[in-house]
């Protein structure tokens, strides 16, 4: 018989599939001697077999009662019981943690017949009212789907403007009859009366928020699998609302924002579960406790202590303070931003908790990224109109919206905006990922918003007490100052400020630090990032180059640790004032006319790539010849028509221009005349841009500089093509007394990944070109279908990301395996590569990297997270 339940006793840390993150991490404390209370965990195995079979397993209640009476006879009551009751939390826990995505309801038993015990067990008649009402409102709207807002309202009326805590037990009793009736009027039944049955009913609600739009959202955007399911936690309840010796909160073991040492984290007296994660009254930090109550401070960081050790790691605890008495109630590797990751791994390498390899493994390429996103210029920012807690950094400009759904609509038409709220909730999440930053008057670090922008490394400020602000009238107002929905704010989420207006940004220290302006040892972060980069390009086998056409570009390739170009584009070297020339060359009649065009392009060719290996001197520079088709070069037909229909005086020039665009019309000049055919049907072009190439080398290294070009023949598909472009460029090559030049081909067409064998007998390397193979594999035109349907083939599971943004492993990467085995099959030396943008994306290198690619080129820009990754890669 398959095992549904496990008591805490029973797990451990490494169970997360099973026990899901909570359950495992739980059943660890437990393991550890620390304060948990007791329960048991309902595995993700079963919320698996509800969700296809739409029921629970059959063995599972029999599983849940024998657990339910080992817990009621540990307790010494019983779930419900009239006199003294045991009630219970069920919370959600996935494998892994998605904040706020899925739900929790607290005082699982409580009943009409129960309250009176509870007030009589606590000798505190409020906080039994208080108790029920809150059971009430989470169960109505978590498990009967009764909006929130009804609770609120009514919520809202009784508190007249004072805190929760100020209501009495009197005003709580008849709270909870409101609630009653709100719950009756939205379900058609009265609130449930036994026990048993809500607990049942809030297990299969927490197996169905798997589901919940909101979880499916922010699975999607975290890359988590969609098959994983929930545990189910059923946890003996302790109560942080039974005055001001009791309380409830978050803690971390070190900064979340910037990995500093020290305590964190935010407290709440008399509060219960959610209301410091919710935000809903602003809470005090977590140093204060050690004022409010010293012993069970001095405990606690004792326990922070312990498991930062144990996990070796930052670690992320929920607690209860019940009367004195310090209860955990929940830990796991703390989520961070992407400062804090690299800072608080180095941190703990110098500690002798971890080694570099584990530090390095603990990083991703996408955080490194974060980490080179601009900040906000401290000279130009003026004076703040609010101060709020730095929750998560960065700096975000964008117009103010209040509403979620509005931020979405706006960011899909290409705004940068910036939610504010009173407080976030999970309903919240798309319009938070639509968002360029977050901001809240409510919350602290520990706050919805907080936690969740964190993980998604977003720019956010929680907490900002001095804003008051009105959803409904589309405004908030800050010291006398009124700013409505659409007016521009600036939100910094390392210092906590908000500027009106747009401030200017400036480079971020990594960019600098990798540009060569300031030192390694400038900062602990710059540090961190320092050491581990350093180790990664000490532990990769690939090698990293970068997508340049200038030698700026070079240069700034080369500094940020790029060991050669891996795709130099001519084409960009044809714009601009040599527009003409590319004009003459389409125009020219008979070969004399080409010679000449083709002649007066060859010397800026050659100056070009004369600055670009100067730059990149001693290393490979891949040329890619000419690839778009040549009337991209001229103004568009409708353009040209419109303008010589409309010439007051005939313009021959212009009549020959368009007659000359549209003789070279094509209905899709992606797969027309371009790359390889237009050398082969233009004499003499490829040849100029051959010379070029060669009489560039010829006079850097006549100055004594080592340039090492490679020329790359774009869109190949059969050998035939690639053999005839080399036996020309060979022969120009040996008559400018340049030997030793390897000439590879791209690899971007289907048919020349299956003919790999084929071509590699006629190319020293090889070169992905990963944009067109995605779009000729895929059958899709890029420009036209990402704006169309992509989103919604997003929506549908098709692919759980952009082909265009991470390679497509099955498809487009079969046809990257095939031609890498045959080609090398036939050409064991032969050298593969890629250039298109696939080889910055964190998820692509891995690829690369195990199909046994030497190298990946990106952009100057993404260089440093391609040489982390391809570290990562392999360990």
């Amino acid at each position: 018989m398959t095992k549904y339940v496990y008591d805490f006793a029973e797990g451990h840390k490494d169970l997360k599939d099973l026990l899901g993150g909570k359950g495992a991490n739980l059943a660890e404390m437990v393991r550890l001697g620390l304060p948990v209370p007791p329960g048991f965990t309902i595995t993700t195995e079963a919320c698996r077999e509800y969700l296809t079979a739409g029921e629970p397993p059959a063995e599972l209640s029999a599983q849940v009662d024998t657990h339910l009476a080992a817990l009621e006879q540990t307790m010494g009551r019983t779930l419900g019981q009239p006199d003294d009751p045991l009630l219970v939390s069920v919370r959600s826990g996935a494998k892994f943690s998605m904040p706020g995505m899925m739900e929790t309801v607290l005082n699982v038993g409580l009943t009409d017949a129960s309250v009176g015990g509870l007030a009589a067990v606590s000798g505190n008649e409020r906080f039994a009212w208080d108790s029920y009402r809150r059971l009430i409102q989470m169960f109505g709207k978590t498990v009967c789907d009764v909006p929130g807002e009804a609770f609120e309202h009514a919520l809202d009326q009784v508190k007249g403007g004072r805190a929760d805590v100020e209501l009495s037990a009197d005003e709580l009793r008849e709270l909870v009859g409101t609630f009653k009736q709100i719950f009756a009027e939205h379900t058609g039944r009265d609130f449930p009366q036994d026990p048993r049955e809500q607990m049942d009913l809030a297990v299969r609600a927490v197996f169905d928020s798997w589901h919940a739009p909101r979880a499916v959202v922010y699975r999607r955007q975290e890359r988590i699998p969609a098959d994983l399911g929930t545990a189910v936690n059923i946890v003996a309840m302790v109560f942080g609302n039974l005055g001001p010796d009791s309380g409830t909160g978050v803690a971390f073991t070190r900064d979340p924002a910037t990995g500093a040492t020290g305590v964190y984290g935010d407290y709440l007296a008399n509060a219960q579960g959610e209301d410091v994660v919710a935000g809903i009254r602003n809470t005090v930090p977590l140093q204060d406790l050690e004022r409010l109550d010293k012993v069970s401070f001095d405990q606690l960081t004792d326990i922070m202590h312990t498991l930062e050790q144990h996990y070796r790691d930052l670690c992320d605890i929920e607690f209860t303070i019940e009367r004195g008495k310090l209860w955990m109630l929940q830990t796991r590797v703390g989520k961070r931003t992407a400062a804090a990751a690299f800072t608080i791994a180095s941190q703990l390498v110098d500690e002798g908790l971890i080694d570099l390899d584990e530090a390095l493994r603990r990083q991703s390429g996408a955080r490194l990224a974060q980490l080179m996103f601009p900040t906000f210029d401290a000279a130009a920012t003026g004076e703040p109109i609010a101060k709020g807690v730095a929750a998560s950094p960065g700096a975000a400009v964008g117009q103010v919206v209040f509403d979620s759904a509005r931020a979405v609509e706006l960011a899909a038409q290409g705004k940068k905006v910036i939610l504010v709220r009173r407080e976030t909730n999970p309903d919240d999440l798309p319009g938070m990922i639509a968002a360029q930053g977050i901001l809240t008057s409510k919350g602290g670090k520990t706050s919805h918003a907080a936690v969740v922008a964190r993980g998604m490394g977003k720019t956010c400020v929680c907490g900002a007490d001095a804003l008051t602000v009105d959803t409904a009238a589309g405004e908030f107002t800050v010291h006398g100052t009124t700013v409505r929905e659409g007016d521009l704010i600036s939100v910094d989420g390392t210092s906590g400020a908000v500027y009106l207006g747009e401030v200017p940004v400036q480079p971020s220290p990594v960019v600098r630090y990798f540009d060569g302006e300031l030192a390694p040892d400038v900062d602990p972060l710059v540090s961190a990032v320092h050491r581990l980069l350093t180790h990664a390009d000490q532990r990769r086998r690939l090698a990293v180059r970068a997508n340049a056409d200038t030698g700026d570009d070079a240069a700034r390739g080369r500094r940020f640790g790029a060991q050669g170009i891996g795709l130099c584009r001519t084409e960009h070297m044809f714009l601009g004032e040599r527009r003409a020339l590319v004009e003459r060359l389409i125009l020219a009649e008979g070969e004399r006319e080409q010679e000449e065009a083709l002649a007066a392009l060859l010397p800026l060719q050659r100056d070009d790539f004369v600055e670009i290996f100067q730059a990149m001197d001693g290393l490979p520079v891949t040329i890619r010849l000419i690839d778009p088709p040549l009337h991209e070069f001229l103004p568009p037909l409708e353009e040209l028509a419109v303008a010589v229909a409309t010439a007051e005086h005939p313009d021959p020039h212009a009549e020959k221009l368009l007659a000359a665009v549209r003789r070279m019309h094509e209905q899709n000049p992606m797969l027309g005349l371009r790359g390889v055919r237009l050398g082969l049907v233009i004499p003499g072009l490829f040849g100029m841009q051959v010379r070029a190439i060669a009489q560039a080398a010829v006079k850097v290294r006549a100055e004594g500089g080592d340039p090492r070009p490679e020329i790359m023949v774009p869109l190949v598909g059969a050998v035939q093509e690639l053999e005839a472009v080399r036996v020309d460029a060979e022969r120009i090559l040996k008559e400018e007394e340049l030997a030793g030049v390897p000439i590879g081909t791209m690899i971007e067409v289907p048919r020349a990944a299956l003919t790999a064998d084929q071509i590699a007998e006629a190319a020293d390397f090889f070169s992905f070109g990963t944009n067109d193979l995605t779009q000729m594999g895929w059958g899709f035109s890029r420009d036209d279908v990402e704006g169309s349907f992509f989103s919604r083939y997003l929506e549908l599971g098709v692919f759980g990301v952009s082909p265009f943004e991470t390679i497509d492993r099955d498809g487009v990467g079969r046809l990257v395996r095939i031609a890498v085995a045959e080609g090398r099959q036939a050409r064991p030396d032969l050298k593969i590569g890629v250039c298109g943008e696939h080889g910055g994306d964190p998820d692509s290198v891995r690829f690369f990297h195990e199909v046994g690619l030497d190298y990946v080129s990106c952009s100057p820009f993404r260089v440093p997270v391609a040489r982390l990754e391809a570290g990562r890669a392999a360990l």
